[in-house]
């Protein structure tokens, strides 16, 4: 038997979050005697997918038939369910993400099978099967019990500290059947966002609110998280006002983030932006206003003017590099 886990990639390169998923797919797979099989979509090279076995998998079925580039949700959730027969496995690990959610769930529905998301802990295998998971957007946890044979897990991101010193995996084609009733939604065209980095793949994002002044003042921010090899973002309220594009927006009506390290330049802290960020690792606040409300939540915090202390955090960092 084999613990599947379905994995993600963008432009030819395996997700974080999704490497993430199979690592605690491997670890949660020493505690039932079982091997890790990992399933990608889509085109990518050998040696992407053989790399996936640093990270816990024995072998990787691929998936390549030229119907299932877009991301098609009934199209993978049955060909998962073909992966997971084929295999012997009736436990899917995955990555929570805008993809992995919603064939999460129409694949539960296909398999009867208990789902659970945003899981921040290894099961407990001692006396059934139970996983911790985040609930209230980051501000409580609960503890589910499994009870269905199959069982669907999406882990949050970072919610385990990815090791990668296994060995290559082995690459097997898979040719599922495909139905073409699967394909009755249609998906017309897909504007991307853009940028380097993007959020939700982000381990760092340096943010920035209205306390920057207009978008003018971006490139400050810009050229620090170029240094961090980091996405940008940005509150609600800057959105609104066309400082910056809609896709950057985060908080918790934009993209909800749960990078290693969050960097808030010029933002109060609203509550509506702490669900957002509040599974961030460390959060780090710049603002010139002592009482900021983000202050509470962070981990470090400089009460100061940023246009005086975020250039010389770029060109300390830079000093750092040489």
């Amino acid at each position: 038997m084999s613990v599947l886990v379905f994995i993600e990639s963008t432009e030819g390169v395996i997700k974080k979050s999704s490497l993430e998923a199979v690592y605690y797919a491997a670890e949660t797979a020493k505690k039932l005697g079982e091997e890790v099989t990992a399933i990608a979509f889509g085109q990518l090279d050998k040696a992407e997918l053989e790399a996936v076995g640093k990270s816990g998998a024995k072998k990787v079925l691929h998936v390549s038939d030229e119907k299932l580039n877009q991301g098609h949700i009934q199209a993978y959730a049955s060909v998962l369910a073909q992966a997971m027969e084929k295999e012997n496995s009736k436990l899917l690990v995955l990555a929570t993400s805008s993809l992995g959610d919603p064939v999460a769930a129409r694949l539960s529905v296909k398999l009867k099978a208990s789902l659970v998301s945003n899981v921040v802990e290894l099961p407990d295998t001692s006396n059934g099967f139970k996983v911790k998971k985040s609930i209230y957007t980051g501000k409580a946890f609960a503890v589910v019990d499994l009870k269905a044979p199959t069982k669907i897990i999406a882990i949050k991101k970072n919610a385990v500290d990815l090791k990668e010193d296994g060995q290559p995996a082995t690459v097997e084609a898979f040719a599922p059947t495909i139905d073409e009733s699967d394909f009755k939604a249609r998906i017309t065209s897909t504007d991307k966002a853009t940028g380097d980095i993007l959020l939700p793949e982000a381990d760092i994002v340096v943010s920035g609110g209205r306390g920057m002044k207009g978008p003018e003042n971006w490139s400050m921010l810009e050229d620090l998280a170029k240094e961090l090899g980091a996405a940008t973002g940005c509150s609600k309220p800057v959105s609104d006002m066309d400082w910056r594009p809609h896709h950057e927006h985060v908080g918790q009506t934009g993209i909800k983030v749960s990078p290693s390290l969050y960097i808030a330049v010029g933002i109060s802290g609203a509550i509506q932006h702490l669900a957002g960020v509040n599974s961030s690792k460390t959060i780090v606040v710049i603002n010139k206003d002592a009482d900021a409300p983000f202050f509470k939540a962070a981990d470090y915090g400089i009460v100061g003017d940023a246009f005086e202390i975020v250039p010389k955090l770029t060109e300390a960092i830079k000093a750092s590099k040489n």
